[in-house]
């Protein structure tokens, strides 16, 4: 399984029309990848380009076969890259092969995990001491035309932070010193809202300096140390959420 952090793409541009033992390259060069394990692998086709002094190919729709450049792409630990490299040199004899530097934000297969046992090992990293952290803001604060108190549960996602919970408020104030009160006789009101978020204090320090740049008016936020006692998954498979409980300190 492809974890998230740093990685390598392989990229391999070939022609078409080579072949690797009777067969086309390309193909051969995907079985390759499959064989070794990499994590996945894509094969586009141009419609048009040149390899050295070559003339230039261009794609004809009168031909259904063509001489256009292909490109096999690969993204997978700097290890699995190292170990195909020997047999893509060996098997591309006219054509461009490049490493580069990436990263991995996020490898789904779509596929249910193996067994209860997988989960759970992943749920289990948070028991024991971590972080709150406690964001108050207004329900009509923006961000890039979204409501701030989504865009900062998104965000919270994407950094794989272990949950994340909005409660609205019925009455509260801030730094303006401005009383927000809930009123149900309009569509829209500015009421308090705070977003609480739990996990390990290195994500909760990414989390903080994510909101650095979402958060700009005006806000409350702060850390407390709590002790996670429990972290597990919602016996309701629908609502794909995760229950946690903790206790203050």
């Amino acid at each position: 399984m492809l974890e998230r952090g740093p990685a390598k793409r392989l990229t391999v541009t070939v022609n078409e029309a080579a072949r690797w033992h009777g067969r086309s390259l390309y193909n051969a060069l995907l079985e390759l990848f499959q064989h070794k394990g990499m994590a996945g692998a894509t094969v586009s086709r141009g419609i048009a380009g040149f390899t050295g002094h070559d003339a230039i190919h261009t794609i004809n729709i009168v031909d259904l076969s063509s001489d256009l450049p292909v490109r096999i792409e690969i993204v997978d630990t700097a290890a699995a890259i190292d170990r195909v490299l020997p047999d893509v040199y060996d098997m591309v004899d006219k054509g461009l092969v490049e490493v580069q530097d990436t990263t991995v934000v996020k490898f789904a297969t779509g596929e249910e995990p193996s067994g209860p046992g997988t989960k759970k090992g992943d749920l289990m990293r948070l028991i024991g001491k971590a972080k709150m952290l406690r964001v108050h803001i207004g329900e009509d604060d923006k961000w890039e035309g979204q409501p701030l108190y989504e865009a900062i549960v998104k965000r919270a996602a994407q950094l794989d932070i272990a949950g994340a919970t909005v409660y609205r408020g019925i009455l509260g104030y801030g730094a303006q010193r401005r009383i927000h009160r809930h009123k149900t006789i309009t569509l829209s009101s500015d009421d308090p809202v705070m977003i609480a978020i739990v996990d390990e204090e290195e994500k909760i320090n990414q989390m903080i300096a994510a909101l650095e740049t979402m958060v700009s008016g005006g806000c409350m936020i702060a850390i407390s140390d709590v002790t996670v006692v429990k972290y597990v998954e919602h016996l309701d498979e629908k609502s794909g959420t995760t229950t946690l409980e903790e206790s203050g300190q």
